[in-house]
């Protein structure tokens, strides 16, 4: 998923993510030069290369401490990158601060508009290809469809319905499912 997220990517994006080591695994495979090690003189097999991580990738995590089933601590931590980079690439961002909402988010429409995706549930996705083929239209249904509070009000409070695709330029319009459903591209 992450090498197909940063194949579409111009330029490195800010990654957040829990403390789950495998993220930061991924991402040192993902964004790292192998730099030779110098000679030691010594008969025997050569030192393999160093790993160096890319100076340009920022990444952060978010730990969360639970008591009785309430977060009563969140601490931020850059893993990669620097605190300044982190925090003037933040500037930019509609979150000002690091944090996994936006994720956790996704995941949680996820999981209540296809049942294979929730969890502990009795459904069983028998065919991957058909699994792929629902979860795309669910995503364009988010993007494409379903207004979102946050981007349709304005200034003046006004709900104005508006899309992420609306507010990314993708396009001018909310598409109804007709239009979705008949748009060439998702038909291969």
């Amino acid at each position: 998923m992450l090498k197909d997220l940063t194949d579409r990517c111009h330029g490195k994006p800010l990654f957040v993510s829990d403390e789950l080591p495998h993220y930061g695994t991924v991402l040192g495979e993902l964004f790292h030069k192998l730099v030779p090690q110098e000679a030691t003189g010594k008969p025997g097999r050569p030192r393999n290369p160093a790993r160096v991580i890319d100076p340009d990738l920022d990444y952060a995590t978010v730990h969360k401490t639970r008591q009785d089933g309430h977060v009563v601590k969140v601490e931020r931590k850059v893993v990669h990158g620097s605190d300044q980079q982190v925090l003037a690439r933040l500037e930019k961002s509609p979150s000002q601060m690091i944090n996994t909402a936006y994720v956790e988010r996704s995941n949680l429409d996820w999981r209540l508009w296809d049942a294979h995706l929730a969890r502990k549930a009795p459904t069983v996705a028998r065919s991957m290809r058909w699994l792929k083929a629902k979860f795309a239209i669910c995503v364009a249904c988010y993007n494409l469809i379903r207004p979102h509070e946050t981007l349709s009000r304005g200034a003046d409070r006004i709900f104005r319905p508006k899309t992420p695709a609306m507010a990314a330029g993708v396009t001018t319009h909310r598409w109804t499912f007709n239009e979705l459903l008949a748009y060439p591209a998702l038909c291969q």
